[in-house]
């Protein structure tokens, strides 16, 4: 017999993937620019050009290393750039020993769930979240549990979060900027989530270890400062991404930073090794590693997605709409004008707009826009959600 569970994630796409893929057939249909497609985070801007330089550079000069494996771990001189890099820019003390290669954030957080998880653990997610970390926990035989948000600012509701704290609790994840909010979690926030997890794990005898998600650390606007975790809380693994600040979504690139300090460190980091080779990641691609080390603190054009955030916003909130303003990451959280925010994004479709509902978010009545577009979609979609807001009266 097949396995069930695995069975049953093949079988039941993603959400956003769907929607995705009855975008794809609508275009087909009607044409693209008659279709205002908000579904996927696919970064709209092009990658800097320092990335294609060190490609064709990479490629011209290392014909032969380029293509072979790298350690498990990753190519240590790739691994030292990348920890010189967070000591200058977050006042750490990485060195390679400190970084562990992978393909992606996606890599990274299954690994560090998997070298952490035992049958039976809890994961804490604070909603609304990202819904491939269910399938992740609840693949390791542990249990998701999710904290609500505090509205209207989305931030943490700590009163939730201890009551879903317990013995069992083996890690919780943190992501900010946040995906689908689109809000940063500020520093008093992260301050005081520090502090109760130090408090639980004295009271429990032992770590509550802090996973942070952080592919859109880079994407915020308005000058807002993104608190790197490890400064506020020592038990934490760092899991980054170059999919987004590099726009180097399909190359699936990306790093797990262990600070020595963290509880278990001489136990934990051979668990990370060997959660990577259970799940088959030999090593990261061997010509993007070198790729991110040479763009190491590059980014995109940051300033096309803060305009296309403001126009989206403002015209929206004009319309009737009720939006949380994000502070980073190409997402637009916006409040359904039903309580059922599938039938709303079914009612969308009729204008061929398409949004993501927010229920396997954690958060329902809310649907996820991503801005990450060429400008004169959103232009051009506003008369649609003029329609699509004048059905429910506003």
């Amino acid at each position: 017999m097949i396995s069930e569970k695995n069975y049953e994630l093949g079988s039941r796409s993603s959400i956003i993937r769907e929607i995705f893929s009855f975008g794809q057939m609508r275009k087909a249909q009607v044409g693209a620019d008659k279709v205002y497609d908000f579904s996927l985070g696919n970064p709209s801007i092009p990658a800097p050009d320092s990335v294609k330089r060190a490609i064709l550079d990479l490629v011209e000069t290392q014909k032969e290393e380029i293509h072979a494996y790298t350690a498990a771990a990753g190519d240590m001189g790739v691994r030292d750039t990348i920890a010189q890099s967070l000591n200058r820019r977050f006042d750490e003390e990485f060195t390679a020993a400190n970084i562990f290669m992978t393909c992606g954030a996606a890599a990274s957080l299954n690994i560090c769930i998997h070298a952490l998880a035992n049958e039976g653990d809890e994961f804490i997610v604070f909603a609304p979240f990202f819904p491939e970390y269910r399938c992740w926990v609840e693949g390791v035989g542990a249990i998701l549990r999710t904290v609500r948000p505090e509205a209207p600012g989305f931030q943490i509701d700590f009163e939730d979060f201890e009551r879903q704290l317990s013995e069992k609790t083996k890690a919780v994840i943190v992501n900010s900027p946040n995906n689908p909010s689109g809000v940063v979690y500020s520093e008093e926030t992260i301050t005081r989530l520090g502090d109760m997890l130090r408090e639980k794990s004295r009271e429990y005898g032992k770590p509550i270890y802090l996973i942070t998600d952080e592919p859109y650390r880079e994407i915020v606007y308005d000058g807002c400062q993104v608190p790197f975790v490890t400064k506020y809380y020592r038990d934490t693994l760092v899991c980054y991404s170059y999919s987004k600040a590099l726009s180097l979504p399909g190359e699936r690139i990306g790093y797990i930073a262990v600070p020595k300090r963290v509880q278990d460190y001489e136990r934990l980091m051979p668990a990370v090794a060997g959660s990577a080779r259970v799940l088959g990641f030999v090593c990261a691609p061997s010509l993007f590693q070198q790729v991110v080390a040479r763009c190491v603190e590059d980014t995109g054009d940051i300033n096309a997605y803060k305009r296309n955030r403001d126009l989206l916003y403002q015209g929206l909130t004009r319309l009737g709409y009720t939006c949380i303003m994000p502070q980073g990451a190409f997402y637009l959280f916006v409040q359904a004008m039903e309580e059922d925010a599938a039938a709303f994004c079914e009612r969308a479709k009729k204008y061929d707009l398409l949004l993501v509902p927010s229920d396997d978010f954690g958060c329902p009545g809310y649907v996820r826009i991503a801005y990450c577009v060429a400008e004169e979609t959103i232009v051009n979609a506003m008369p649609a959600f003029e329609k699509l807001a004048k059905e429910y009266g506003k």
